[in-house]
């Protein structure tokens, strides 16, 4: 279960991450002369993703080998 619960801090740093970025985005009002790097903020987001994606793979791992376990057990 630790990496069920690895993963699942996984998930929330990233979605800690995507909200902080858009938050920094919508942060700059259109306006001012000072502007958002959205190079940055892109990468940022893209990274945010991919770890997303990464950590729900690894709860479907988990849990396609939980069931594969109590199909031997049964």
């Amino acid at each position: 279960m630790d990496g069920l619960s690895a993963a699942l801090s996984g998930m929330q740093n990233a979605q800690n991450l995507l909200q902080k970025t858009a938050e920094r985005i919508a942060a700059v009002p259109p306006e001012t002369s000072d502007s958002v790097d959205l190079s940055s903020s892109m990468a940022a987001m893209l990274s945010a993703r991919n770890q997303y994606q990464t950590n729900a793979r690894v709860i479907q791992t988990a849990d396609d080998m939980q069931k594969k376990l109590l199909d031997l057990l049964a």
